[in-house]
């Protein structure tokens, strides 16, 4: 019954009922378990609603991307608080702290230090830098309402940022599928550089 009430949407509300929880559903679980491209997720989400003729697409994915971030973000906070509270640890705390290399746990302790919770808005929109500024907060013992009020601008910005660049991409290019190959590429390409450059950078150090 459901397959053909879908099976006779146009084309693109069938797009829309399914894009819409699949964008939300894994951009959630990326936040959660920091390996699924969120941010390439986000940018072809962007690219098809580009192309759509309804005026509030790219609206919808901005405000479905966002929340969903913030959703695993409270989520994973939570867990950490867990763990952190806990005398064995958790799982979800250990997979946080081995996703964040001691030097860059040490910087994002540094600046949470000197400028609070700013900081998550640009731990968000640094490529590796969410993981390290969360375990900083959690390992401050950040309360969870605090943590909430300076994630929502994270994820406020990093939803804008991933959609514009899904914007570009459906722009430059007459089909969709070719917008989204290269917002992908874009997207992989600026989380990808921060680690080359650490490489070129200790390999030229030593």
């Amino acid at each position: 019954m459901i397959l053909q009430v879908v099976g006779q949407l146009p084309p693109e509300s069938t797009q829309q009922a399914v894009g819409y929880p699949s964008l939300f559903l894994l951009v959630a679980l990326g936040a959660l378990v920091p390996v699924v491209p969120t941010g390439a997720l986000v940018s072809s989400a962007a690219v098809v609603a580009f192309h759509q003729t309804d005026p509030f697409a790219l609206l919808a994915v901005f405000g479905v991307a966002a929340s969903a971030a913030f959703l695993g973000d409270i989520c994973l906070y939570w867990l950490g608080q867990r763990g952190v509270r806990s005398k064995n640890g958790s799982k979800w705390l250990r997979a946080i702290s081995d996703r964040a290399a001691p030097e860059r746990l040490a910087q994002a302790q540094q600046k949470l230090d000197e400028h609070g919770a700013v900081v998550l808005v640009l731990s968000r929109l640094v490529p590796a830098g969410r993981i390290p500024v969360m375990l900083a907060c959690l390992l401050g013992r950040m309360p969870m309402r605090r943590f909430a009020r300076g994630d929502i601008p994270a994820c406020l910005a990093w939803a804008a940022t991933y959609q514009l660049i899904g914007i570009l991409g459906g722009s430059l290019f007459p089909e969709p599928w070719q917008g989204v190959v290269a917002a992908v590429g874009l997207t992989l390409l600026i989380s990808g550089a921060p680690a080359v450059w650490r490489r070129v950078r200790t390999r030229f150090s030593h």
